[in-house]
């Protein structure tokens, strides 16, 4: 009688990160609207002129800036009063770098000024090398798969297993499990003492998860 085994395979590896992607903005407010969008602009072009600079130098291998807020709001004072409205601009700016160390000076220097807020550090690694990766990491998990199905046909004294079926999690027929293949990045976390920015990311961990059916006899 030939019995069937459906196992789930996994593996992870650990990565150093290859890239940062770095999210700031201009965010001003105030009195006078006009005044405020002017001083968010004034802001926004030496930021986006030195991130142009840096990508001559190949430290940024893309940068963007391609969104606007604009917006009013009325302020509740202390005795329950609304107050005169409040303006506010915010330009946003996105930054890919691959020089960690010109990613610490560059937020060095723009976290210090007023008006700029620094939204948060992305790692990863390059998309060209996350394919390499994911190969390799698949193929471990297919490994891992085998391994299980082998173990309980062993358990059950049976031969050696067949594979019939394999994919993603979850699109084995009547699998009701979902696809995730995974990433672990590490967050942005600021130095709380010294004089310069100093950033140690954690690697990036990818996981990846197959699904497989066996036979035996």
């Amino acid at each position: 009688m030939t019995l069937e085994i459906t196992v789930r395979g996994s593996a992870e590896k650990q990565y150093a990160p290859e890239r940062a992607i770095a999210s700031l903005s201009a965010a001003v407010e105030g009195n006078d609207k006009e005044q405020v969008y002017t001083e968010a602009v004034a802001l926004q072009e030496p930021l986006t002129g030195q991130l142009a600079e840096l990508v001559e130098r190949g430290a940024v291998t893309t940068w963007s800036s391609d969104q606007v807020r604009v917006y009013s709001h009325r302020p509740w004072g202390e005795d329950g009063r609304r107050l005169r409205l409040v303006h506010n601009a915010n330009i946003s700016a996105h930054a890919e770098f691959t020089d960690f160390e010109k990613l610490s000076g560059f937020l060095d220097y723009w976290a210090g000024k007023d008006g700029v807020q620094v939204g948060g550090i992305r790692w990863d690694v390059t998309t060209k090398n996350r394919r390499v990766y994911e190969a390799e990491i698949r193929r471990a998990a297919v490994d891992d798969a085998v391994l299980k199905a082998q173990s309980y046909a062993d358990a059950l004294r049976r031969g050696r297993v067949h594979a019939v079926q394999l994919a993603d999690p979850g699109m084995l027929q009547n699998d009701p499990g979902q696809p995730q293949p995974m990433v672990r990045m590490a967050s942005f976390d600021k130095a709380g003492s010294g004089p310069e920015l100093e950033m140690t990311p954690e690697d990036i961990v990818i996981s990846i998860e197959v699904d497989a059916k066996f036979v035996t006899d």
